[in-house]
């Protein structure tokens, strides 16, 4: 089987997710590829895996080069038996395969959400046409599919879960006393940094002691880090993620919208307790392993994440059961699996070429 991956994203989330599925599929033998811009975390993870990689020159919003970052697509996507197509940039393939190739979809969250005015209904409008030639759409959470089809797209669907490595993100004990909240995503507005410092200190007048860690870099950074709030503290990209998550007690997950995030999957697989704004995919990733909070409240925020830095032993039984979420939900095998036998489907209904 000839599979190629496509993404413009070549860090964080989205770029963890298309290496697992290469990976898992090149281990069953297929002929797996990735499509996505030659510089980067991903690019770098492929080479040292031997999984070849096609340079695609794109960059992350539509713009004038869009026109030819589709040609250039377009004579990398010939000959595949199933084009993968991860997030909103790749999946304008489609209008250059047009249904003519079993076409997956995975937006990792609906551009839509993010855009906004104008951008953001020309994105609705776009959606609903491009799911005429997607094969099957793949959400990550209930939430992402229901904004879809509320957005009226129609394609065949199937919702799986993202997942994380359970084995190498296992819980640690915590090797400090300081009340420490942490916070791991890239420095951008979607991500809601801005609504995080906006409840600190609050959760100061609560935990004077308090310490926030950040982990990221992006757009929002010299903004952010000009605001000096007090008690935090600044760390670039970081690949050693589990090093951060086993210093705290809570995780925050401020973010305006997402589809499931991973960094909430990867603080319950590493046993620590996770607060978050009420966004898509958090109430079905979290369960009864943190608190959700309403959209953009930073005061319910920060009682929430001053209660879990008062309360440690509140705090750590949400973080064991949320061990045992990521263990029987949310673990990297069950998702590349269930997406290795959808794309086995996809080959067979379509038949000999």
């Amino acid at each position: 089987m000839k599979i190629v991956h496509v993404t413009q994203p070549v860090e964080a989330g989205v770029a963890a997710v298309v290496l697992d599925l290469a990976t898992a599929q090149r281990h069953r033998g297929w002929d797996v590829s990735i499509a996505c811009p030659p510089t980067g975390w991903l690019p770098a993870q492929a080479r040292k895996a031997g999984i070849p990689l096609h340079p695609w020159h794109a960059t992350r919003t539509p713009g004038p080069n869009t026109a030819r970052e589709l040609r250039q697509l377009r004579k990398i996507l010939k000959g595949h038996d199933v084009v993968h197509l991860h997030s909103s940039k790749a999946g304008l393939a489609r209008l250059v395969l047009r249904g003519r190739t079993p076409t997956i979809f995975q937006p990792h969250l609906w551009s839509f959400r993010v855009a906004t005015g104008l951008l953001s209904r020309a994105s609705r409008v776009w959606e609903a046409r491009a799911s005429g030639w997607t094969t099957v759409l793949v959400c990550v959470s209930d939430d992402e599919l229901a904004a879809g089809r509320e957005a009226g797209i129609t394609a065949p669907a199937e919702v799986i879960c993202n997942g994380v490595d359970t084995t190498r993100l296992q819980p640690r004990p915590k090797p400090h006393d300081t009340p420490t909240a942490v916070c791991v995503g890239r420095l951008a507005h979607q991500k809601g940094q801005d609504l995080l410092l906006a409840a600190w200190p609050w959760v100061l007048t609560e935990v004077p002691d308090a310490e926030l860690v950040l982990v990221g870099d992006g757009p929002m950074a010299a903004q952010l880090k000009a605001t000096r709030p007090r008690n935090t503290h600044w760390h670039g990209h970081s690949s050693d993620v589990a090093t951060h998550y086993a210093n705290a007690d809570v995780v925050v997950l401020p973010s305006r919208a997402e589809g499931m995030a991973l960094v909430p999957l990867e603080a319950m697989a590493c046993g620590r307790s996770v607060v978050a704004f009420d966004v898509e995919g958090v109430r079905q990733s979290l369960g009864d392993a943190g608190e959700v909070v309403p959209e953009q409240d930073t005061r319910a925020l920060a009682q929430a994440i001053a209660q879990r830095l008062k309360d440690p032993e509140l705090a750590a039984t949400e973080g064991k059961r949320g061990r045992i979420r990521a263990e029987t939900l949310f673990d990297k095998d069950h998702m590349t699996s269930r997406i290795v036998t959808l794309t086995e489907k996809l080959v067979a209904e379509r038949g000999p070429r």
